[in-house]
């Protein structure tokens, strides 16, 4: 009486999977929320530009 050897989780399956699951979060959320409009958002770094922050807690006067 031989049984099969179970499935193993290799190495590269495992990055397969989890390279499967991020790519499936980030589809969900682009779903759901819609893709962002790169030309409403605010510059990720504002030196010398005049662009005031808003918005957060550390801007309050």
């Amino acid at each position: 009486m031989s049984t099969a050897p179970a499935p193993r989780l290799t190495r590269p399956r495992v990055g397969l999977l989890a390279l499967a699951l991020v790519a499936t979060v980030i589809a969900f959320d682009a779903v759901r929320s819609g893709l962002p409009d790169p030309f409403r958002t605010p510059p990720p770094v504002a030196l010398g530009s005049g662009a005031a922050p808003d918005g957060a807690h550390c801007t309050a006067p």
